[in-house]
């Protein structure tokens, strides 16, 4: 009885939660309810079609290539760290809680901690000003040119730590007795990492790269917290969000919603076939 009551419990808060707002979101999605009128009317596939054809909605995808590029750094400096981690270091422990405490903090507190590392004679123009590039300095959150990749940079701050803990976890379950056999045999570090470390966490690599592509679709804390999607940043959550909350265009954002969900479950999909195809060969 205790376990079907454990059980039972979950699967209540799973449906109320989850799978019933889904379902809303669905029937939502092919109206016209603008939020507050207490009726609505069906016009079945009028809102995808909008999506995909009006350039204001789709085309904000754009946005997520510059976070979809940076995911790529943020995973190599993961790793680096993780690597350089996982052998003999002095104050290891301290410098692995230097990495992930980005992580620890909320998206709200980060936006505002670069709100000012990035303002007009703010830390990084201090910074700048001190090594005497002061013709380098440019409106880091004005400047439709340089924007995005600050927002970009950001993420690559607040993420590392996650991927470095994931990458440190794979690392350290590698058998320590290949790395001894590897510098038997005369193995330098380089040659530990390209020919043990990278074949040993393949898998979790590629899920990380996975991982990093659903993220750049779907960012929405920093750039609506540092921005709230102006000059070009805008990002297709944000203007999801926008569209129902600011625009009044319930069934419009459940549609985008929808189509943004879907998109998640394509790479998903994607990532399980190719995961499953490269442990089977």
């Amino acid at each position: 009885m205790i376990v079907v009551l454990f059980t039972v419990i979950p699967v209540i808060l799973l449906l109320v939660f989850s799978y019933y707002p889904l379902v809303k979101m669905i029937q939502y999605s092919l109206t016209d309810w603008d939020g507050f009128s207490p009726s609505s009317n069906f016009v079945g596939l009028k809102n995808y079609k909008t999506v995909f054809t009006n350039p204001t909605y789709f085309s904000v995808f754009r946005t997520s290539l510059y976070y979809f590029i940076a995911t790529f750094f943020q995973l190599g400096f993961a790793l680096l760290f993780a690597t350089l981690l996982s052998f003999k270091v002095k104050f290891a422990n301290f410098w692995k809680g230097v990495l992930f405490f980005p992580y620890l903090l909320n998206g709200v507190a980060i936006g505002f901690i670069f709100l000012y590392f990035y303002k007009q004679q703010g830390t990084l123009d201090t910074v700048m000003n001190f090594f005497g590039l002061h013709n380098q300095i440019k409106l880091w959150l004005g400047d439709r040119s340089i924007n995005n990749i600050s927002l970009a940079f950001t993420s690559v701050w607040r993420y590392t730590g996650f991927n470095f803990l994931i990458f440190l976890g794979a690392i350290q379950s590698i058998n320590p007795e290949v790395y001894e056999a590897a510098e038997m045999d005369g193995a330098n570090r380089w040659n530990q990492f390209k020919y043990i470390i990278i074949p040993g966490i393949k898998e979790i690599l590629f899920l990380n790269i996975i991982l990093g592509v659903s993220g750049s679709l779907s960012v929405f804390d920093i750039p609506y917290i540092m921005t709230s999607g102006s000059n070009g940043t805008n990002t297709f959550v944000i203007q999801t969000i926008d569209t129902a909350f600011k625009y009044n265009k319930l069934g419009l954002a459940s549609a985008m919603a929808i189509i943004l969900l879907l998109i998640v479950i394509v790479v998903t999909v994607i990532q399980r076939v190719a995961t499953r195809e490269r442990s089977a060969n």
